[in-house]
């Protein structure tokens, strides 16, 4: 009877012990996991924390929206890097294909580091599709007005043609009106003269949507130039597109009606020739006047021209 309660007091306490093990078994596999989770919650959360980097780690994005770098404000912001060191740090992502970082935000700082001297720049690391890249870069300049308006434009542009986004979507990413969408949009056909003279800041968005209204590309230049020489006003322009194009109307319509006198001429040239049978050339004059020539080539000819009209005297 002792032997049999040891036995099962015995079985009993293995039984208990393996329920531990099970027990431990399944404290040690829900630590694992939870270790997992933090460990990836720590590398999550140390892409939003600043970090340094050697600068040859980084490099600028061959999309970046801005193009033009103003030299002098460019030479500003060295002389504050190289004074004060970058105080907001670079917004980077890992670049699989060339290795290192790509800038997504940060590319006037990351010249300014590079005149500067810096060894190493603070960078926050993120994770972001092609598509929020060229949004965040875009957004970025075009909050800090760093674009000049055809850049501007052009990033628009890329944003409809490439991603597919409507002007409407476009507007709403940028907290801008879809009319200003459509008005940079339309800067964009400007000839060449004129949009360089734009990107310069030699002349305005105004001016430039003025020049808009000249249709040929080589007066549109011109015009451009002038504004620069003489300084023109935005009214002043608009006065002289409508002036132009009032007297371009003008002459299309001297055209018009002069084409329609040369076709009326021509039809009595025409009918004169058929009954002399022999040449006749109208040359007109201004104020309705002009001379009527009758070709001949013999004093026999002469006469009979003289007879045929004779006979129409006589009728």
């Amino acid at each position: 009877m002792c032997a049999v309660s040891k036995k099962r007091r015995l079985g009993k306490g293995l039984s208990d012990l393996m329920g531990g093990m099970e027990h431990l078994e399944d404290r040690s596999e829900e630590t694992a996991v939870q270790e997992e989770n933090r460990t990836a919650d720590e590398s999550e959360a140390a892409k939003d924390k600043e970090m340094l980097l050697r600068i040859e780690e980084v490099h600028g994005n061959p999309d970046q929206p801005r193009k033009h770098f103003e030299p002098e404000a460019l030479q500003e912001l060295t002389d504050s890097v190289r004074h004060f060191g970058i105080l907001q740090p670079l917004l980077v992502q890992r670049d699989e294909k060339l290795g290192g970082y790509q800038i997504i935000a940060g590319e006037r700082r990351y010249r300014a580091a590079q005149a500067a001297g810096l060894k190493e720049i603070p960078v926050l690391v993120r994770d972001y599709s092609s598509q929020q890249v060229a949004e965040i870069s875009i957004i970025e300049n075009v909050q800090r007005a760093d674009l000049n308006p055809i850049e501007e434009a052009m990033a628009y542009q890329m944003l409809i043609r490439d991603y597919g986004l409507t002007q409407e979507e476009v507007a709403d990413k940028v907290s801008k009106s879809r009319t200003t969408i459509t008005n940079a949009l339309r800067l964009l056909k400007l000839a060449e003269g004129a949009r360089e003279l734009l990107m310069e800041g030699k002349i305005s968005s105004g001016h430039a949507r003025a020049l808009l209204a000249v249709e040929d590309e080589d007066d549109q230049d011109a015009l451009a130039e002038r504004i620069v020489k003489e300084m023109l006003s935005v009214r002043e322009v608009e006065k002289l597109v409508k002036q132009a194009k009032k007297k371009r109307k003008e002459r299309k319509e001297v055209v018009v009606e002069t084409a329609d006198l040369s076709l009326y001429y021509q039809n009595y040239e025409d009918k004169m020739r058929s009954i002399l049978g022999t040449k006749v050339h109208i040359n007109r004059r201004d104020n309705n006047k002009g001379r009527v020539e009758i070709d001949y080539y013999s004093t026999a000819e002469l006469e009979r021209i003289m007879d045929l009209l004779r006979s129409v005297e006589n009728k």
